[in-house]
């Protein structure tokens, strides 16, 4: 091998070195990702509300928190992710990274109080190091186009209790047991116009130390751009589409900025709102839409003019040799493995979140249009999915795991050349005061026993060592008192959950080929006896919420037996159980997803370590 090939490999294993705790070298470009981060500001105060919350028995510090019971009914954890948000940003800036991007539902349900706390710690993370912020709207900021009223009935009062706290008097309940509802209008969900104008400072709205900044409707180009005329084209009053089918003006927040000169970050707001049959006649009325947690297949059908803006964008960037690295609260690529075709079969269409699944259409689309680079949130997953499309383009969507939920963590890109990109997943395991709450919710538990409710949470949970431990306990229990009741139709259920490992193992009753098979992966019988259907169950919603990061929790000689296991009942005469088999498989065989590398110019995409 000549000295110069020695050389080259030298400096490949320099800059894709699998150690985990590799230092990033200064000069290459870095961006983190924290999606779904759902702040709620757990220590604010009401601005028209002397309200304060509920008294810490132990710290003496008054906090306004949900109940345990509804995080652990929620796919999303309400009250300690407060603390794993700001340890993200610790984590941020001990790797001197100076851009961070926020794709959606940085807030829940975009209320007054909690937007006002997510800006106070940015801007005092901007201020501090420097820091540069890049938010896009998701389903929880912007929840109707409109500002609306909204009450939560599951905050925690006096003695464990309940405690409503409304923008409203009106459609409270009346129960005896309640508290009296808290009044303010700090509880409300905001509309563009609020959120935009509180979060205008972090991406929304052009700043002079952008070298370049655009939404879909501006009408200038990269080559004549002034700060002036961004700003007077950003005003929120030009960034609006007419919905199909009426006269209705709504607003977009989709931007393009090029905060470091060569990188462009697409900003797109894919919050699709589909109108009401009958509309109130009203401009800005909040009920004469939907949701919008649907996403891409709504926005191919209500957001249109952001596609043709999109390749737009993609063709400058390419004549204007920038890296375009796109960003949005939904997937673009199919998130399930590929396996969301048996899970509809098995599950029912409006099951297991499938209604958010994209079409094939969007990712062949957007590849189409100019995306090779996407990250999105919306799932709570970590994920990565690629596409390409009849015309030989390949889109890469990152899916970036959620602060609050399993498992915990943000992304991070490393910018190597316009065609090497390098993505790494932080898990935020260990979280300063993730236990300070601990102590009220003791008080709900004593409450709920008292009260006989039933179900009760497992109090198990309050023994968790550390953060990741906690959002471990989340998703069993939300397993246990949602999702197995909710998704899993009864008959599979019952033929599935109290199995044992071995009962599932035997279903095919191959006696020879299953020792056989057995000796050949050093594994006896008896190892199969010690887990159950439920356990299998659990550990498929691991895969599917963490990836890659879940097999050290799930151990990779369980995972060996799950693989004997599908094998076999991939041979039963049970339909449901050979889909199950072809689900779980699939699950446990995604791309990578915790630690890889991406080949722009070949379209691979290398695992580089798995933790």
């Amino acid at each position: 091998m000549s000295f110069k090939n020695i050389f080259a490999s030298l400096l490949l294993l320099v800059l894709f070195s699998c150690k985990t705790g590799q230092d990033f070298n200064e000069k290459k470009i870095q961006i983190a990702f924290i999606a779904d981060a759902h702040l709620q500001d757990i220590f604010a105060k009401f601005e028209d509300n002397p309200y304060q919350g509920i008294k810490n028995p132990l710290t003496g510090e008054y906090a306004n928190i949900r109940t345990m019971n509804a995080q652990l009914h929620s796919t999303r954890i309400f009250n300690e992710n407060y603390f794993a948000f700001l340890q993200a940003l610790d984590d941020i800036v001990k790797k001197g990274i100076k851009q961070v991007v926020l794709p959606g539902d940085f807030s829940d349900d975009g209320q007054p109080v909690h937007v006002r706390g997510l800006r106070k710690i940015l801007r005092q993370y901007s201020e501090k190091y420097g820091i540069s912020f890049f938010v896009t709207t998701g389903n929880h900021d912007v929840v109707r186009p409109f500002w609306q009223d909204a009450v939560k009935t599951d905050f925690l009062g006096k003695d464990g209790k309940e405690q409503i706290i409304s923008s409203s008097q009106t459609d409270l309940s009346k129960d005896k047991n309640e508290l009296p509802p808290i009044i303010t209008a700090d509880i409300k969900n905001g509309g563009y116009k609020e959120i935009i104008e509180q979060m205008r400072d972090f991406g929304f709205f052009p700043k002079k130390t952008h070298l370049y900044w655009q939404t879909p409707f501006s009408h200038y180009s990269y080559e004549d751009y002034t700060f002036a005329q961004a700003q007077r084209e950003a005003v929120l009053e030009k960034r609006t589409y007419v919905i199909k089918n009426t006269n209705l003006r709504l607003s977009d927040a989709s931007y393009l900025v090029e905060p470091i000169k060569g990188i462009w970050l697409l900003a797109i707001d894919a919050n699709a709102y589909v109108p009401s049959q009958k509309l109130s006649g009203q401009i800005d009325n909040a009920h004469d839409f939907s949701g919008a947690n649907t996403g891409y297949n709504n926005v191919l059908i209500y957001k249109s003019h952001l596609l043709n803006w999109v390749k737009k964008v993609a063709q400058q960037a390419k004549e204007n040799h920038k890296i375009l690295i796109a960003f949005s609260h939904y997937p673009m690529v199919e998130f399930n493995d590929n396996a969301s075709g048996e899970l509809k079969q098995l599950f029912g269409a409006d099951k297991m979140q499938l209604q958010r699944v994209p079409s094939e259409e969007v990712a062949q689309l957007f590849a189409d249009a100019g995306i090779q680079i996407h990250f999105g949130g919306h799932m709570h997953i970590n994920d990565t999915g690629l596409r390409t499309s009849a015309k030989g383009n390949t889109l890469f969507n990152i899916q970036t795991p959620s602060l609050a939920a399993y498992m915990p963590g943000y992304k991070i890109l490393t910018i190597h050349s316009d065609s090497e990109l390098e993505v790494q997943t932080v898990v935020i395991g260990k979280v300063k005061k993730f236990n300070s709450l601990f102590a009220f919710y003791k008080q709900e538990y004593a409450y709920l026993q008292q009260s006989k409710s039933d179900p009760i949470w497992n109090k198990e949970i309050l023994k968790a060592k550390d953060y990741k431990a906690f959002t471990s306990w989340h998703l069993k229990e939300l397993v246990r008192l949602r999702f197995l009741p909710e998704d899993f139709p009864a008959d599979f259920l019952q033929s599935i959950l109290n199995l044992s490992g071995r009962d599932l193992l035997e279903i095919n009753k191959n006696a020879s080929e299953l020792s056989e098979c057995l000796k050949a992966n050093a594994l006896g019988v008896c190892d199969f006896e010690l887990w159950s259907g439920f356990d299998m169950i659990l550990d498929f919603y691991r895969l599917r919420s963490a990836g890659e990061l879940a097999v050290p929790e799930i151990g990779k000689n369980r995972l060996k037996q799950y693989e004997l296991v599908c094998t076999a009942l991939k041979k039963s005469n049970d339909p449901k159980l050979i889909l199950w088999a072809e689900i779980f498989c699939k699950t446990m065989n995604g791309e990578p997803s915790d630690h890889f590398r991406i080949d722009l110019k070949n379209n691979k995409i290398d695992r580089l370590s798995v933790k």
